[in-house]
């Protein structure tokens, strides 16, 4: 019996090593499933996730495969999943046991909790190498070969995203490989190291994903924050590239640390770092860390994940959009993609070695990071109040939305009260009268470090050398008044009963009537207009049936739109109701004050031919804002030009012609210039945004000029000498970054004064709040409008060197200049920044519907 239970137990040994003989040789390397070494040319997404999908075929027990959504082009956006045998049959109790541990769900922690650490790559579509990195890495993992991968995932689960960017990585590959030679060209000056216009960096509209993690405005982020959120990983890296000269960089970062980042969190960074140097040392690879890439700005790949619990880290291999297969650097050396490839691969073994290694610690952290959060929140303010009365319902809406999407929970007042709080709109602190419809967000919640990091008022900066905007607080980018709260503020989850307008009692009212405070009231109108509505718009304050409403209030006449019968009623308040509009009506054209509605001040708004200058010589950023507001939205056809052919479009064909910022000297050469300003003259209104506002600054015709070095004021100033300081001039070469810093404006938030009563200022008080990000800014117009302009108190809160702020004085920002029976529209500060700021949404659109209609 004994030797027959032995024979049986050599059987199952010989069978169990053929198995893995026959596993083996079913699971392909990336270079045997490929066809090529991995480096000797790149990849398009579909055959890297054919290769995953290989993976997840022969590897089923240790690696599945999810699609979480798809680009705005149709490519799908996937996750990989790795874990040992005995946990990816239970991913879900996993997750659902990590939430647990956030105290962002209920109940206890079931069975063995692995760490969990999630790699991002390809973010840049252009920093291609990491995309073909993560094959390696795969491979890697669920080799049954490979001892160390085995061990790693005991106690680690890996998550992979192997191409955060699909559509930017697929526009460089094809470029790419119709530009290259055979086996790449290593000269820096062969056409495949030239990367065309617009660059594959950016999506499909030509956005930096990179800067999207907080806001997501791009389908991409917003599908795969919902993934991260449902996950929330004890460790996050991002791979990218830079340029082509450079070695790699890892961690630990630079500062400026965020103040919120934990010691914890900072103390990791140095784990992280030794972990990679181990590797890069072993291969006497070249690297450097503790520089350029800084944890502060709240968007990144690194700071966002951090400020949600995560050890978040950038890796930055050099090559970028420039390198292609082989590049020649000024050192003599020749960079290959091989060399990317292996560095990659390094720094993302060794980010899963140390994750596993430290994960007791890791997952003790997390839990603490989080439990401090629930119970003994940091930071000045415990709360912070949304005014609801005193808010476009839009904006409102838009911000609680946006609040859900992060997982950030609120509430209301639910009664009256008074408090003191800081009150955003004049930096003061003062007395706050609640009511129970104000929205309440408590610090005393599982996400209290990102409330505090995405509501502080100002940023403390630990140092000013950052590479990005340094200011961005929630209720100035959503245009809301709110307040900052020292103490708890009581709060109810249920929004109280609000004293909403009674339903419409007329039934087919004389007109309807409807706000202007908000982008989503601009989509209502641009809407009824495609629906063939005719709309009004009211140039002046009035007061109807006791009720007073703004200028730029929406009036809605029957008059005008009778060929549309009884659908009028229908339409109008469906997408009144689909936008979140909150009609009124009347049935009369007679105002108690202001202009009655048949008068020459009340106006149709007529549905504008909107033309969109790309091409080169236009930021593909700035393009991409203004491309992305009309298609996704306010929903409104726009059409787009590009510069290579320009000077040949019949500009009559359009109504407004809008320039995104950019480089214009060999685009509208003089020729093309006059063309512009004759179709202007002849009635059209041209629209100019930062730099295309400063191309515009002094030609002929044109009212508006640079403050600058030879500008009167400027030559008022010159040093008369008494009071020189003779050593001003002997300077540091070392201190020569932090010097230059004296004329950035790293992304600061001024209030702009409003002349409300223009049309570009509709829907505003007297004041906004706008992120500047240039001290380039230019004198009051003589003859135009001076819509919006800077004077000297209107600092709000980001960093602002000393020279910048005396340029940013007394400066026009929002301006209209009157150009024959047409406009020119100066937009300084870009309203449409990364398409987070809401609240200078509806100022677009009303340059672009609204001035000069």
């Amino acid at each position: 019996m004994i030797k027959k239970l032995k024979r049986i137990a050599a059987l199952w040994l010989v069978l169990l090593s053929v198995q893995a003989a026959v596993a083996q040789q079913q699971l392909q390397s990336p270079a045997q499933f490929l066809g090529y070494e991995l480096g000797e040319q790149f990849t398009t997404q579909n055959r890297i996730l054919d290769y995953v999908n290989h993976l997840a075929a022969q590897a089923p027990s240790r690696l599945k495969v999810e699609e979480y959504g798809r680009t705005y082009e149709g490519r799908p956006l996937v996750l990989v999943y790795v874990a040992s045998d005995e946990n990816l049959p239970r991913l879900e109790q996993i997750r659902e046991n990590n939430l647990r541990q956030a105290n962002l769900q209920q109940g206890t922690v079931q069975g063995e909790q692995p760490a969990i650490v999630w790699l991002s790559y390809n973010v840049h579509g252009n920093e291609s190498v990491s995309s073909e990195s993560v094959m390696q890495v795969l491979y890697d993992l669920v080799n049954p070969q490979n001892a160390q991968s085995k061990q790693w995932l005991q106690n680690t689960v890996v998550i992979l995203d192997p191409v955060v960017n699909p559509d930017g990585r697929e526009r460089y590959v094809q470029w790419y490989k119709q530009a290259s030679n055979r086996g790449g060209n290593a000269s820096p000056y062969a056409w495949e190291h030239w990367e065309p216009w617009p660059g594959g960096r950016p999506n499909h509209y030509y956005f930096d994903l990179n800067r999207d993690w907080a806001w997501q405005t791009q389908v991409e982020s917003k599908q795969r924050l919902k993934v991260y959120n449902n996950w929330l990983p004890q460790v996050h890296a991002d791979f990218h590239e830079m340029g082509a000269e450079s070695p790699y960089y890892f961690s630990p970062a630079a500062k400026p640390f965020h103040e919120s980042i934990t010691p914890w969190q900072r103390q990791f960074q140095n784990t992280i770092g030794e972990y990679n140097r181990q590797y890069f040392d072993k291969n006497n690879w070249l690297y450097f860390t503790r520089e350029s890439f800084d944890l502060f700005y709240p968007s990144y790949g690194d700071t966002w994940p951090t400020y949600n619990g995560a050890i978040g880290m950038t890796y930055e291999q050099g090559g970028s959009g420039r390198a292609g297969l082989a590049y020649k650097k000024s050192d003599g050396d020749t960079l290959t993609l091989a060399d990317r490839i292996a560095h990659h691969v390094a720094a993302s073994e060794a980010t899963i070695k140390a994750t596993s290694e430290k994960a007791d610690q890791l997952k003790q952290e997390f839990r603490k990071y989080y439990d401090n959060s629930l119970r003994d929140p940091e930071g000045e303010y415990k709360s912070f109040v949304i005014k609801s009365g005193e808010n476009g319902a839009g904006n409102l809406n838009m911000l609680t939305d946006y609040l859900t999407q992060q997982g950030i929970q609120f509430g209301y007042a639910g009664k009256k009260g008074s408090l003191r709080g800081y009150n955003y709109s004049n930096g003061k602190t003062e007395r706050l009268d609640l009511a129970p419809q104000d929205v309440v967000i408590s610090m005393y919640q599982p996400k209290s470090v990102l409330v505090k990091v995405l509501f502080e008022p100002k940023s403390t900066l630990e140092d000013s050398l950052t590479y990005d905007i340094t200011s961005w607080a929630l209720p100035y980018a959503y245009g809301v008044q709110a307040y900052a709260v020292k103490g708890k503020v009581d709060m109810s989850k249920t929004k109280p009963a609000t004293a909403e307008a009674a339903a419409i009692s007329i039934e087919k009212p004389y007109a309807y009537l409807a706000s202007w405070k908000s982008v989503q009231d601009l989509k209502f109108a641009t809407q009824l207009m495609q629906q063939n509505v005719k709309v009004r718009m009211a140039e002046r304050p009035f007061e109807i049936n006791g009720t007073t409403y703004d200028a730029g209030t929406l009036i809605i006449t029957r008059t005008g739109n009778e060929r549309l019968g009884d659908k009028f009623d229908t339409v109008v308040r469906d997408l009144a109701q689909k936008h979140g509009v909150q009609l009124g009506a009347t049935n009369t054209g007679f105002v108690s004050s202001g202009a009655d509605f048949g008068s020459g001040n009340v106006r149709y708004l007529k549905m504008p031919k909107v033309a969109l200058l790309s091409g080169e010589g236009v930021s593909p950023y700035g393009f991409g804002e203004v491309w992305h507001y009309f298609e996704q939205q306010i929903n409104y056809p726009v059409t787009v030009l590009n510069t290579s052919y320009f000077s040949q479009v019949p500009l009559q064909e359009f109504d407004v012609l809008i320039l995104p910022t950019g480089s214009y000297a060999k685009v509208l050469d003089e020729k093309t210039l006059e063309k512009v300003q004759d179709w202007v003259r002849g009635g059209g209104k041209l629209i100019a945004l930062e730099s295309a506002a400063g191309f515009l600054a002094g030609k002929k015709g044109i009212d508006l000029k640079k403050k600058g070095a030879d500008s009167e004021e400027k030559e008022a100033k010159k040093d008369t000498g008494k009071n020189d300081d003779p050593y001003k001039n002997l300077r540091s070469y070392a201190s020569r970054e932090r010097e230059a810093l004296a004329e950035e404006v790293q992304g600061s938030i001024y209030r702009v004064d409003l002349d409300k009563t223009h049309p570009l200022a509709f829907g505003y008080g007297d004041s906004y709040f706008a992120l500047i990000r240039s001290a380039d800014t230019f004198n009051f117009l003589e003859k135009g409008w001076n819509v919006g302009v800077l004077k000297k108190d209107n600092y709000a809160a980001g960093y602002v060197g000393q020279e910048a702020k005396e340029n940013l004085k007394d400066a026009l920002i929002l301006g209209s200049q009157d150009l024959g029976r047409g406009q020119v529209i100066y937009l300084a500060d870009n309203p449409l920044f990364r398409g987070f700021w809401q609240g200078g949404k509806l100022l677009f659109g009303n340059a672009v519907f609204v001035v000069g209609q």
